[in-house]
């Protein structure tokens, strides 16, 4: 019996799986998380200098690779028995190694969050390319979710993959039709393109940025221009009542920009696992009498 035989035939054996490989591809989205924005924020500057006739300045690599993970308090380098998703971070009491600083406890909620998602969507999706495609879509909402919280930036290094990613799983059907797809692609785009101009036209301000266009697209391509309208009203919901509760609690100014990324990711994910659901009991709803 293969490897792959005994992850159809034992589904705890799958889910298993996939909670291992969720903990450990959390914990590479942390470095991501981290180091995508100073990587867009690096090839700015170059590309500034270029267009001054400078010349750039040389500087030692630095990527998703190397240099290898270290401590920024100490430059302590992080071991393979420091870099165990969750347990590292509990064993070391939350504390570097090498000076005892604090560590974020961000990086174990990170890894967390994204092996519990995993293995959720191997329970809810079963053996199949619908948790291949859940698993590449969870991960890339969650790296984007932190960024857009940390800089307000959705990369279109993870935003244009993702709905390229979106059309080719639903070239087969695995999510919903190629058309539907297509279809969604284009009404998410142009939807949040829609309001951001409206927008501007009356206030003269910029309301959003165009990664969120291109992250509603995304969602149009992974499950269909049927789901946009849930996605946008539970995005909106949730984004409206933390932004209230900021102001309220006088942590925000009103002139303080809120990301709007991470509740267009978190309306996105309930509509991966339950939009149909949540669609159904809303049209039965109106139908009764």
């Amino acid at each position: 019996m293969s490897f792959l035989e005994v992850l159809q035939a034992f589904p705890a054996v799958f889910i298993g799986v996939c909670l291992f490989l969720g903990l450990m591809v959390g914990s590479f989205l942390n470095v991501v998380i981290y180091r995508l924005p100073k990587m867009m924020e690096s090839g700015w500057r170059q590309q500034c200098a270029e267009l001054h006739g400078d010349e750039p300045v040389p500087s030692a690599p630095y990527n998703l690779v190397v240099p290898r993970s270290a401590c920024p308090h100490c430059n302590h380098a992080i071991g393979a028995l420091e870099n165990i998703p969750v347990l590292s971070y509990l064993l070391l009491r939350g504390k570097c190694k090498g000076c005892g600083a604090a560590i974020s406890p961000r990086y174990p909620i990170v890894e967390a969050i994204s092996g519990i998602l995993c293995a959720y969507a191997a329970w809810h999706f079963g053996y199949g390319l619908a948790t291949v495609g859940a698993l590449l879509l969870i991960w890339a909402l969650l790296a984007l979710t932190v960024i857009d919280f940390d800089t307000q930036l959705l990369p279109d290094d993870i935003t244009l993959p993702l709905l390229w990613l979106g059309l080719l799983f639903n070239l087969f059907g695995v999510f919903t039709g190629l058309q539907s797809a297509v279809l969604g692609a284009m009404f998410g785009y142009l939807a949040l393109w829609g309001v951001y101009w409206m927008f501007k036209l009356v206030t003269g301000k910029e309301g959003m940025g165009y990664g969120d266009f291109k992250l509603l697209a995304a969602l149009g391509a992974w499950m269909g221009w049927q789901m946009l309208p849930l996605i946008i009203m539970l995005s909106s919901m949730v984004g409206a009542v933390v932004g209230i509760t900021l102001i309220v609690a006088a942590k925000h100014g009103r002139s303080v920009p809120i990301p709007f990324g991470p509740y267009l990711a978190g309306g996105g994910l309930i509509a991966l696992f339950w939009g149909q659901t949540l669609t159904q009991g809303y049209l039965q709803l109106l139908a009764a009498p």
